[in-house]
């Protein structure tokens, strides 16, 4: 079923509810937090689930370092089985409220499944919230893109076909990349390749935060007791190391992608569940219709997985939602 709403597509898949619960990880708290200690999803392999079995993929480079900041920024590389000059590649960003999980758990399977509809791969590390306030994050992002494109001779990259995909707080920061191209308050020079565009040709954005300060009243709006995220010990909050709501608007801006949609952006494809309790589905809806008004709706997908809470793979990592996924790509790519 296909319902029209500020001239964006929005397509409703039914399917039955499923839960899952990850662990929450202790992990020591930075110096520049002044709050109470936070938990949150875990780091490290499989910290968010298993990760997808990657021995099968015979061409791969596994953690190269993208820039020298800290050892989390690190990408694998998968390149696919038939030879091509040059591959159209996805950086794929992980998930994990900006706290936790890691490239090597299961948020590496859309990526991966392009393998064998001739994508590469650039799956990404970048210095989560205990180790770095923001915006180390969105630096990490742009300067992982400066890498590839870069780089593209040297791993059969095609740097004119540079794809984003990301989850939840991967979300965020794929659809804040997306619009943002070349925007240099949210790139670190020191990082590398200063002069390098970080343009991107697509997005692939699954139940992203968008507006930090919105969603707790979204929640009433929704009629959904869900995570709060205005409060002192959110993670949000966390992120910007000080409560959201006491930040000056015009740093929360820079964490906000419509802060900086534009006429040039890149099509977009997100996606969002419904029942989701953790990120409001207003958040990527009302994104989604104000890309659509600058960009036009031609260029903006918005899939509602009706039965879906937050990230639950049973609904996103099913055959034909992935199939939906690169028929997208397909369609802007070439």
């Amino acid at each position: 079923m296909k319902l029209f709403l500020n001239s964006v597509i929005i397509t409703l898949t039914i399917s039955s509810l499923f839960s899952a619960t990850t662990a929450l990880a202790d992990v020591k708290m930075p110096s520049d937090w002044h709050g109470r200690k936070i938990e949150g999803p875990p780091p490290g392999p499989n910290g968010c689930g298993e990760a997808p079995d990657t021995t099968r993929v015979t061409h791969k480079y596994l953690d190269v370092s993208y820039a020298k900041a800290s050892k989390s920024e690190k990408m694998d590389i998968f390149l696919p089985e038939q030879w091509k000059l040059k591959y159209p590649v996805i950086i794929n960003v992980h998930g994990g409220a900006f706290f936790g999980c890691d490239k090597t758990d299961n948020q590496l399977v859309p990526a991966l499944y392009g393998l064998q509809k001739g994508y590469a791969v650039a799956n990404i590390n970048y210095r989560l919230s205990p180790e770095a306030a923001w915006p180390a994050q969105i630096n990490d992002v742009k300067a992982a893109i400066k890498f590839v494109r870069a780089n593209a001779k040297k791993y059969n990259f095609d740097p004119d076909n540079i794809i984003l995909m990301g989850g939840s707080a991967g979300g965020n920061l794929v659809a804040l990349a997306g619009v943002s191209a070349d925007v240099k308050a949210l790139e670190d020079p020191a990082l590398g390749y200063p002069d390098v565009s970080t343009r991107v040709q697509a997005v692939v954005a699954w139940y992203p935060p968008i507006n930090h300060l919105t969603m707790d009243d979204q929640w009433k709006q929704i009629g959904i007791d869900g995570q709060k995220h205005s409060t002192p010990d959110s993670f949000e909050s966390f992120l910007m190391r000080k409560t959201i709501g006491e930040v000056s608007r015009s740093t929360m801006s820079t964490t906000n992608p419509e802060t900086y949609i534009t006429h040039d952006d890149p099509p977009f494809l997100i996606q969002h569940g419904y029942k989701d309790a953790t990120i409001p589905r207003l958040q990527s809806q009302e994104f989604a219709v104000k890309l659509a008004d600058t960009i036009g709706s031609d260029n903006v997908e918005y899939n509602l997985l009706m039965s879906s809470n937050h990230a639950e793979d049973k609904y996103f990592h099913t055959e034909n939602n992935l199939q939906r996924n690169y028929e997208f790509l397909a369609r802007h790519i070439k």
